[in-house]
């Protein structure tokens, strides 16, 4: 399994420059060529009329101009070999959504409501691409400075076909840790007798170095996933995302929920 095509959200977010950055990072570690996509989020305007749509593409093109060239110089200084930028007229959530099909993985920010680039998002981007990707979803938190790759990885692991898929989808970023920590959560029956050592065997035949730990049933998962992982010193957390789309409403489970609002470190996501 390899990671050949990496697309990152490009706006105008006081936090991209860090989203980019580790973007920029994987690619060159990975040997990945990487997108950098904006979006004008036209579709916002369509109920206004076509008049005010046309008035508005100028400014939005011009705008988002600057924080793709913001994204070239920060690919160039980084040294990735391969990349390129794209503008779409369309919302974050649907381009990037479209985009995925064409990738291995999508680097997105967590929402922060205190920034004025998102505070006329509708919804979640990080939620709404989970439930629809094609792809997995990498997770930048708002707060803090981070590098790529991860040396120390959490592994959430139940044993579910989410956390299955995230784990296989992580093998390239699996691989570039010292030391994967495997966190038995809640694992679910069909999960095998020993869902943890099953694990470590089958990531230990891919070269890494694992550590199994039991993490007692607590009441708020997504706190003691993010407690566990302070304590382990993970730099980067692997996890299924439960929920599921009806309608227009976005429907995600309790940990998911918590994790996207509460991240400390980048988390990778699988649906």
């Amino acid at each position: 399994m390899s990671c050949k095509t990496i697309v990152v959200h490009v706006d105008h977010s006081a936090h991209a420059a860090t989203r980019i950055r580790y973007a920029a990072q994987l690619a060159v570690r990975l040997d990945a060529h990487l997108v950098g996509s904006a979006f004008s989020g036209i579709s916002r305007y369509v109920e206004a009329g076509v008049e005010v749509i046309l008035a508005q593409m100028s400014a939005l093109r011009q705008g988002n101009e600057t924080a793709l060239a913001r994204f070239d110089a920060i690919a160039a200084a980084e040294g990735v070999l391969s990349y390129e930028r794209r503008y779409e007229n369309d919302e974050p959530a649907g381009g990037l959504i479209t985009q995925s099909r064409y990738a291995d993985l999508v680097v997105v920010g967590q929402t922060d409501p205190d920034d004025p680039a998102t505070a006329h998002a509708a919804g979640s981007l990080p939620a709404q691409l989970l439930l629809g990707s094609a792809r997995p979803v990498l997770v930048m938190p708002y707060a803090g400075q981070f590098s790529s790759p991860a040396s120390r990885i959490l592994v959430a692991w139940d044993g579910s076909l989410e956390a299955t898929r995230a784990v296989a989808c992580s093998l390239p970023l699996l691989r570039a840790a010292s030391l994967v920590a495997i966190v038995l959560f809640r694992p679910a029956a069909s999960a095998g007798r020993d869902p943890g050592a099953d694990l470590a065997l089958y990531l230990a035949r891919h070269g890494l170095r694992c550590e199994v730990h039991a993490q007692p049933v607590p009441i708020d998962g997504g706190v003691a996933l993010l407690s566990c992982a302070a304590d382990l010193q993970s730099e980067l957390m692997v996890m299924g995302a439960y929920g599921h789309a009806r309608l227009r409403e976005v429907l995600l489970g309790g940990v998911t929920e918590t994790i996207l609002e509460s991240m400390t470190v980048p988390v990778l996501m699988a649906h």
